[in-house]
């Protein structure tokens, strides 16, 4: 375990070692500097699972103004290409912490509350069924497939456009732009690389665009169209652009970084002796196994803060202005929520306490969806591809400021993959 309460200076958030395993890094943090102010980045880290709490409910001291900022400064090439594109983003969901925010939050909720996620489930059943198929077929044919690209990654993204009413365009396309989003605003590219990802968020942008304009006249029924509905405080339609920046954060979370819960569960559950077979017919169990993985190893590993005022941060000043990095993945092994916090634990009393879905008045409205896609994926991929073992001896992993998941999944068969069900 790196001694950080020597060598705080050598934290490389976007390092490899951070990257590959986070978790001595993040115990070390919370042990020694709970509240630490990183070098490299500026960034006030907070790792205590109470403290993070207490930023995440207290709206009036800590702010969300920053939450979707580039990380990496932007090139004046980048930001030449998202100008030319129209690219605009004012507050709407996790950046709002205006008195516009829950409204536009309820219109966002009605799409995925309870009735609505259980009436969701034989969709993604039928679109896991079909993605599984393919993966089987691979399977018998070369005993080797990859599940990430081919399952994890798409299921989301076609579930989404099913239940938001999304037509016309090839679920490759919005995987590729999303993904392209999320390194480009949390991520670390060099200024090459920031001209091409800015070109691909640039057109995600200006289709999400054209997807409000055509729903504000002839789709109001489906989610852009409730969005363009919506009146704010002011008793005002809620404009194009606020429409587009509440899409954006939509898809996002609703395809990316739900395609890397379920790459991470789906690994997971391959790398613990035992379970795969069990994940198949106990009831519970992938539910169970979903919300340890929530716990211990979330997809959105931290998120940002800023301080309004100068505040107390677990006994640690922080002055107004401060840009806090709030250690989500490291709260949810902090021992003093959670006993022997290491152990993997499907039925683990108390497991909700995480922090995976934030906490307060901006905690995710696609919540209920993500644990119940992570769920389906995982207790289907277990009985329609028995016997499955990792092949590869280490996964590439996402490394961005808050988003952490295995990007391959290869895996073999070493027991006959059955056929389509019945």
């Amino acid at each position: 375990m790196p001694d950080l309460s020597d060598a705080l200076g050598t934290l490389d958030l976007f390092g490899d070692d951070f990257v590959h395993d986070p978790h001595p890094w993040l115990d070390s943090l919370r042990t020694a500097s709970p509240v630490h102010r990183d070098p490299g980045t500026g960034l006030w880290l907070v790792s205590r699972h109470a403290d993070i709490r207490q930023v995440l409910l207290d709206t009036a001291a800590f702010r969300p103004d920053n939450a979707q900022r580039a990380v990496t400064r932007l090139s004046t090439g980048a930001l030449r290409v998202l100008a030319g594109a129209g690219f605009t983003m004012p507050p709407a969901l996790a950046d709002n912490g205006t008195d516009s925010h829950p409204g536009l939050r309820r219109v966002v909720t009605r799409f995925f509350n309870a009735d609505r996620v259980a009436a969701a489930v034989p969709v993604i059943e039928r679109i896991g069924d079909e993605l599984l198929e393919s993966a089987a077929r691979r399977l018998r044919a070369t005993g080797a497939c990859e599940l990430f690209t081919g399952f994890a990654q798409v299921l989301p993204c076609r579930v989404l456009m099913e239940l938001l009413g999304i037509t016309g365009i090839d679920p490759a396309t919005l995987i590729r732009w999303s993904d392209a989003s999320l390194e480009l605003f949390w991520g670390r590219p060099s200024p090459e690389r920031q001209l091409e990802l800015a070109a691909l968020a640039g057109a995600f942008h200006q289709w999400l665009a054209s997807v409000v304009r055509d729903a504000r006249e002839s789709a109001p029924d489906t989610f852009a169209g409730a969005l363009t509905r919506h009146r704010g405080p002011d008793g005002e339609p809620v404009g194009t652009a606020t429409a587009v920046a509440a899409c954006f954060f939509v898809f996002v979370a609703g395809q990316s970084t739900t395609g890397q819960l379920i790459s991470t569960v789906l690994r997971r559950a391959l790398d613990e002796p035992g379970l795969w077979p069990r994940l198949a017919h106990e009831d519970g169990t992938a539910e169970g196994w979903v919300e340890e993985v929530l716990r211990r190893e979330p997809p959105v590993t931290t998120w940002r803060r800023v301080a309004a005022r100068p505040a107390v941060v677990g006994g640690t000043p922080v002055p107004a202005g401060a840009q806090l990095l709030l250690m989500l993945m490291g709260s949810g092994s902090d021992p003093e929520v959670f006993p022997d916090p290491a152990r993997m634990c499907p039925h683990r009393p108390g497991v909700r306490h995480h922090l995976a879905f934030g906490a307060g008045r901006h905690r995710c409205p696609g919540a209920s969806l993500a644990r119940t896609e992570a769920a389906v994926a995982l207790r289907a991929a277990a009985r329609r591809l028995p016997g499955l073992t990792l092949a590869d001896g280490g996964a590439k992993m996402l490394g961005l400021l808050s988003f952490r998941a295995p990007l391959r999944l290869d895996v073999r068969s070493g027991t006959p993959v059955t056929g389509a069900p019945a």
